[in-house]
């Protein structure tokens, strides 16, 4: 194989049978459940980020059903998003994400930096209640539940918050010596967003202490409130926001 072919047909791990395929990826019917909560400042202040700002000790919880995902099939996802500021607008730093499909966990780490660890989340409905479970290992670390349905959330106003909001992932690739190879702030926006409906309602979240799936490390102190939304999505490549490695610019 010449040095030429590989440039060209260079994609992702494994060369000759890539994890997962080209993007940009497109979500139907995807469901999220996301509670939000308040924590303590200072814990939030000591994880993220810099440029990125804290300017409120909130916490968004999320559980997310994917049943039909362009290139990565059918899995679940849960895990934290933080509240932030960069350069005076705002925008959601991922903080922690944990799903049950390899595919999904390779592209989202080596593509854009989402932090994904392999568990077992799980989204259902059970009666009058939706309920968003998390475990790792067999333990459960985290439990979220809703009133179904409770009450209409505007479609249009979800809509304009998941376009207008950008995310941002702290993305670290080493090098053959264990060093950074990367380290980068990526920033990206969702869209051709399409929110078939939105609801919101009484709820409450449980965190439980857990070695290595330490969503409890940020502490449950008040629920805010809770959103549960069905909708149509594209993910696209994102940005770099910031170069950690590049002292010349930064």
């Amino acid at each position: 194989m010449r040095k030429e072919e590989i440039r060209q047909k260079a994609f992702a791990m494994p060369f000759s049978s890539p994890t997962y395929p080209p993007g940009p990826y497109r979500f139907i019917n995807r469901e999220f459940l996301i509670i939000t909560y308040e924590t303590d400042m200072d814990l939030l202040k000591a994880i993220v980020p810099e440029p990125l700002e804290v300017t409120q000790p909130l916490v968004k919880y999320e559980f997310i059903r994917m049943p039909d995902s362009s290139g990565f099939g059918d899995y679940t996802e849960s895990g934290q998003v933080i509240p932030v500021q960069f350069n005076g607008k705002p925008g959601n730093y991922v903080h922690s994400m944990y799903l049950d499909c390899e595919p999904p966990i390779a592209a989202g780490r080596e593509i854009w930096g989402f932090p994904k660890t392999f568990a077992h989340p799980t989204l259902k409905v059970d009666n009058d209640v939706l309920i968003g479970q998390l475990h790792y290992h067999g333990i459960r670390v985290a439990l979220g539940s809703m009133g179904y349905k409770y009450e209409v959330v505007d479609k249009k106003a979800v809509e304009n918050d998941f376009l207008k909001t950008p995310n941002f992932l702290l993305k670290i690739i080493p090098h053959v010596d264990g060093k950074p190879r990367i380290c980068e702030l990526v920033s990206h926006n969702l869209t051709e967003v399409q929110v078939k409906g939105a609801w919101t309602g009484p709820a409450d979240l449980s965190l439980t202490a857990h070695a290595m799936a330490p969503v409890a490390h940020l502490p449950v102190k008040k629920v805010v409130s809770a959103i549960h939304i069905i909708c149509d999505l594209t993910l696209p490549y994102g940005t770099v926001a910031y170069d950690y490695l590049n002292t010349h610019t930064n």
